[in-house]
């Protein structure tokens, strides 16, 4: 008989149920309350009047977990001293979609080396996902694989479905089921109505195929994630942050009948794929806040312990330590300072 299935398939590599990796790294009784408190205090940022500014802060991706925790340390600090305006969440970011080939994040090739350690990436992100709650910061990180979620996903108090894939009726469906506040981001072309579309369809009950905590394929049956909301990061038309784009996202989100709510990815096309930019349209933004605008509940910054990026694939031993292997970021200190610019900003939303 002709072999007609997995002609290409070389390996099939058994995985740990997530139920089997939950109990091996639990959560905590503080972590589980810390997170539930923290997606709160996030939908009340994004749907109510509360004034506070939700700032999406981190490396573009995590690749070295000691640096991330380097980093997580430096920014907890930071973020009790401006809590009172600025509710500071981590990019904790694990999975990365590529235009062609590349490295696609530490989940899937952790030791950096082509090996695709799957298992061990999902231990490995979800012991940092644990590290990070425990500083004290609420974590964020977008859905890539819509299998991932099933082991870390109570770990994480803010989602992001990107650009390539909000359009994708797989990622819609998983949104629809995920239990924290989730922002889609307009699509490739810097089109709004994708992103419009996919609020819509996560808010609504979807049934779909997926696995069970046991790891059991399973039809999943959701009733719909109500605190869905836009993420502008620009497109191949150019940036979308400035007071016209705020207004016609404003306009494109009332016909929708959804609230006027936008957070603004200062990078990506937002910069023009510049990281050294980032700061220029965070000043925007609050220059917009200042003049009145009450749209804008937040924004999200690439930055890491140093500068832009460096060249990968690369021997582990020669990448330098804290530097981006993916999307360029800016510096530690850059980041310092804009975020204690930005508290100065808001003082007037304060009446202070």
């Amino acid at each position: 008989m002709h072999t007609t299935s997995d002609i290409n398939v070389v390996e099939t590599r058994a995985l740990p149920s997530p139920s089997e990796l939950l109990a091996e790294l639990p959560k905590s009784e503080q972590q589980s309350a810390f997170v539930t408190e923290a997606r709160h205090d996030i939908r009340r940022l994004i749907f109510t009047d509360d004034k506070r500014f939700l700032l999406i802060v981190g490396p573009c991706s995590i690749h070295d977990v000691e640096a991330g925790r380097d980093y997580g340390r430096r920014l907890a600090a930071l973020s009790k001293e401006v809590a009172d305006r600025i509710m500071i969440v981590m990019r904790v970011y694990f999975e990365k979609p590529r235009t062609t080939v590349g490295w696609k994040g530490l989940v899937m090739d952790p030791h950096l080396d082509g090996t695709h350690d799957i298992a061990f990436g999902l231990r490995t992100g979800r012991a940092f996902l644990r590290d990070i709650l425990d500083l004290g910061l609420p974590t964020a990180t977008e859905f890539l694989d819509p299998i991932t979620p099933q082991y870390v996903a109570d770990l994480v108090c803010w989602g992001a479905i990107g650009a390539r894939t909000t359009e994708s009726q797989t990622h819609r469906q998983m949104a629809s089921g995920l239990s924290m506040p989730l922002g889609f981001k307009n699509g490739t072309d810097g089109g709004l109505q994708t992103a419009i579309n996919a609020i819509k369809a996560a808010s609504q009950p979807q049934t779909f195929l997926g696995i069970n905590l046991k790891g059991a394929a399973s039809a999943i049956v959701t009733r719909g994630n109500p605190n869905c909301h836009v993420v502008l990061r620009g497109g191949a038309s150019g940036p979308n942050y400035s007071a016209p784009h705020i207004a016609q996202t404003e306009a494109v989100l009332a016909k929708a009948n959804l609230p006027r709510s936008i957070l603004v990815d200062c990078s990506h096309d937002n910069s023009c794929k510049q990281p050294e930019r980032q700061p220029d349209v965070m000043r925007a933004l609050l220059a917009q806040i200042t003049a009145g605008n009450g749209s804008i509940m937040g924004a999200m910054l690439e930055s890491n312990l140093g500068p832009g990026s460096q060249t990968f694939p690369e021997a582990r031993e020669r990448l330098r330590y804290g530097v981006s292997i993916t999307d360029g970021c800016i510096d530690w200190p850059t980041t310092e300072a804009l975020i204690r610019e930005t508290y100065a900003s808001l003082a007037p939303r304060f009446g202070q």
